[in-house]
C-alpha cells in the first residue's frame, strides 16, 4: 500500500477541549520538536484545528529532518499560514533559527531496534538532543517548556505494585544494557529541571505510557499495531509471550489535549504521568482487536504456575486531581476507531 498523503485524523476523535487551555496558546510563538512521528503528529493536527476554528495568530515552528515528505503526506498544512518547518536534527538546532515563548520538545526515536542494537545512539538523541534543546530554550528566551518524557524511567514495575505513581521509582537499571531509552529519559528529565532553576524559564514534564489511535504503525514493536495489523489483514492474531503482561491504552486524540493542557497549565517542577488507568492483559486486548476483526487468537507461550504478571500501568490520579484530565474513551470505542481509520486507509491505497 502506498499513499501519497494520508487521510486527514477524524474530527470525533478530539475531545471537546477547554477554552482556558487553547487561549493560552493565542498570539504564542510555539516551538515543537518530534512534531511529526505518531505522538507528534496528533499534537500539531490538534493545534491546527484550534488555530483554525479560533484564530489564534499563533506562529509554530515544527523541527523535522525531513519537512517536505512530512508537508507531501499532510497537503492541508500548505493552507496553515501560522506554520514554519524547520529542517534539521534536534541535536544540531541553531538557536538563532528559533523564535519561541513555549516549547514542547517531544523528539525522540520510538524504536525499540536502535535502543538495542544503537545504545549510544539513542543515548545521544536523548541527552544531547534535550541539552540542545534547553538551550534553545533559554537563548530564545522561552518562558516554558514541556519535554516529553516516558513512563520507562520508571523501571521494571514491581509485579505487586498495581500503578506508577509520580513519586515511585520502580527497578530503573544503569547497568541493563537494553535500558538506554529509559535512561537517558531519566536524566533528560533532571537536565530539564536544572536548566529551568539556573536560567529562569518553567518545566514541567509528561510521561508518557501506551496509546492507541490512528495513524498507529502497525508493523512495529506495539503490540496493539501489530494486532490491529493482523485483523485488518485477516491473519490470526498472535501473542508471543504468555499474554499475561498488563497494560493500559490512552486514544490518541485525548493525548494531545492532554499534552497541550499540561503546557498550557501544568505545575512547573512537576512530572505528571499520562496513560489510561483500564488495565488489559495483552491477551485480552488480543481478544478484543480479534472480535472486532472477526479473527482468531494463538498464544506463543504459557504462564508460569504462581508467577505474578508483569504490569505497566500509570497512577493517573494527580494529573486528575490537579487538572481534571480523565479517560473519556474506552479502549474497545478507541481499538475500533482506531480499526475504522485504518481499514478505510488499507481500502485507499488498494484502489
Amino acid at each position: 500500500m502506498t499513499l501519497s498523503h494520508r487521510r486527514t485524523l477524524p474530527a470525533a476523535d478530539f475531545p471537546a477541549s477547554d477554552s482556558t487551555v487553547i487561549e493560552t496558546l493565542r498570539g504564542r510563538r510555539i516551538f515543537v520538536t518530534g512534531g511529526t512521528g505518531f505522538v507528534g503528529s496528533w499534537v500539531l493536527e490538534y493545534l491546527y484545528r484550534k488555530d483554525r476554528d479560533r484564530n489564534l495568530k499563533c506562529k509554530v515552528q515544527v523541527l523535522s529532518r525531513n519537512p517536505e515528505a512530512f508537508l507531501s503526506l499532510n497537503p492541508h498544512y500548505a493552507t496553515w499560514s501560522s506554520l514554519q518547518m524547520l529542517a534539521g536534527d534536534v541535536r544540531d538546532v541553531v538557536p538563532s533559527t528559533v523564535s519561541a515563548d513555549l516549547v514542547l520538545h517531544g523528539a525522540t526515536p520510538a524504536d525499540r531496534q536502535l535502543n538495542e542494537s544503537k545504545p549510544l545512539e539513542m543515548v545521544d538523541i536523548i541527552v544531547r538532543g534535550t541539552e540542545n534543546i534547553l538551550n534553545v530554550t533559554r537563548r530564545c528566551g522561552a518562558m516554558r517548556l514541556l519535554f516529553l518524557s516516558s513512563g520507562l524511567i520508571y523501571g521494571t514495575q514491581p509485579t505487586d505494585l498495581e500503578v506508577l505513581a509520580e513519586n515511585q521509582m520502580g527497578r530503573l537499571d544503569a547497568l541493563d544494557p537494553k535500558g538506554a531509552y529509559g535512561n537517558a529519559k531519566h536524566f533528560a528529565e533532571h537536565l530539564c529541571f536544572q536548566h529551568g532553576l539556573a536560567f529562569g524559564f518553567e518545566v514541567c514534564i509528561a510521561r508518557l505510557f501506551a496509546f492507541v489511535g490512528p495513524l498507529l504503525p502497525l508493523d512495529t514493536h506495539f503490540a496493539v499495531g501489530n494486532f490491529l495489523g493482523d485483523g485488518l489483514a485477516g491473519r490470526t492474531i498472535r501473542v508471543q509471550g504468555d499474554g499475561t503482561p498488563l497494560r493500559s491504552y490512552l486514544h490518541a486524540g485525548e493525548l494531545a489535549h492532554w499534552l497541550w493542557t499540561l503546557l498550557a497549565f501544568g505545575r512547573s517542577g512537576e512530572a505528571y504521568n499520562v496513560g489510561s488507568d483500564e488495565v488489559v492483559s495483552i491477551l485480552e486486548l488480543a481478544e478484543r482487536v480479534a472480535r472486532l476483526c472477526g479473527v482468531g487468537v494463538e498464544v506463543a507461550g504459557r504462564p508460569r504456575p504462581g508467577q505474578l504478571p508483569a504490569r505497566y500501568v500509570p497512577d493517573i490520579r494527580k494529573i486528575a486531581r490537579e487538572l481534571g484530565l480523565r479517560p473519556r474513551r474506552s479502549l474497545d470505542e478507541s481499538l475500533r476507531r482506531t480499526l475504522v481509520w485504518h481499514r478505510m486507509t488499507f481500502e485507499k491505497g488498494s484502489s
